[in-house]
C-alpha cells in the first residue's frame, strides 16, 4: 500500500487569504483612530482659539463674528461634512468690574464611512468646548 505525499502546496495561499483581510482591519482600525484623534484635537483648538479672539479683541460688538470667523478658519483644514461655531459674548457687554466668561462650542461631523472596518459609524460628531475669563477692567 502506497503512502499519500504530504506537500505543503497550497499553504501560502491559506495563509495569504487568512493574513490579507486581518491586516486590512488592522489598518482600517489604525487609520480610523488617527482621523477620529485629529479631529477631536482640531475641534478643541477651534473653540479654543474661537474664546481667545473672543476676548482679545476690544470692541465687543465685533468679537461674537470674529471670534466664530477664528473657529471656523481653525476648521478650514478638517473635511467636517457639518459644522457649526458658537460663541457666548455675553460677558463682554457687562459694565466693567464685572466679573464674567466667554464660552465657545464647536462641532464637527466626521465622514468615517470610508474606511473598511466593521463596527465603526459612517459619521461621528465631536464636540469641543472652552472658556476664558473676560478681565475685570478691560474697556467694553
Amino acid at each position: 500500500m502506497r503512502r499519500p505525499r504530504v506537500t505543503d502546496r497550497g499553504a501560502v495561499a491559506v495563509e495569504m487569504a487568512l493574513l490579507v483581510p486581518a491586516l486590512m482591519m488592522l489598518t482600517g482600525l489604525v487609520v480610523g483612530g488617527a482621523r477620529i484623534w485629529t479631529a477631536r484635537a482640531t475641534v478643541e483648538e477651534a473653540a479654543h482659539r474661537a474664546v481667545r479672539t473672543a476676548t482679545v479683541r476690544s470692541d465687543a460688538r465685533m468679537s461674537a463674528r470674529a471670534a466664530e470667523e477664528a473657529g471656523r478658519a481653525n476648521l478650514a483644514d478638517l473635511p467636517c461634512r457639518s459644522s457649526s461655531v458658537s460663541v457666548d459674548v455675553a460677558a463682554l457687554h457687562r459694565p466693567p468690574g464685572t466679573p464674567g466668561t466667554v464660552r465657545a462650542t464647536v462641532a464637527c461631523t466626521v465622514a468615517l464611512g470610508d474606511l473598511v472596518v466593521p463596527g465603526l459609524p459612517g459619521e461621528l460628531t465631536l464636540r469641543g468646548s472652552a472658556a476664558s475669563v473676560v478681565d475685570r477692567y478691560r474697556g467694553r
